[in-house]
């Protein structure tokens, strides 16, 4: 069963750590990779551009309308992702649990992935 664990994290807060503390945590995150590829379990990741470089779509009136920036309104800004396969959720969980930027006041949404039909 594959899993996406979904990344955040304030960007003004990741941004205000030392750069040492920084690169610490992301030494840390390709190591976590690299497990998860040794064990066969990881799938896909990726880093996303920083959030001001989103740009959000809606339709209204039937009509295209394309805003500048992210649509959540929200502290935290989606940052990454990963793909995972697992057993299931409580390993997904477990998983997600060891993601570095944790500690430093990320957070992460373990959701499961739809099986194409």
């Amino acid at each position: 069963m594959q899993f996406m664990l979904m990344c955040c994290i304030e960007e003004r807060r990741w941004l205000a750590l030392p750069d040492a503390e920084r690169d610490a945590v992301m030494r840390d995150y390709y190591a976590w990779i690299a497990g998860l590829e040794h064990s066969g379990q990881h799938r896909a990741t990726e880093k996303l551009a920083w959030s001001p470089a989103a740009k959000t779509l809606r339709l209204r009136d039937g009509k295209p309308v394309v805003t500048d920036g992210p649509y959540a309104e929200t502290k935290e800004q989606f940052g990454g992702f990963h793909i995972v396969e697992c057993r299931d959720a409580d390993e997904a969980l477990a998983l997600a649990a060891r993601i570095p930027t944790l500690r430093v006041g990320g957070t992460i949404e373990v959701r499961p992935v739809e099986p194409r039909s």
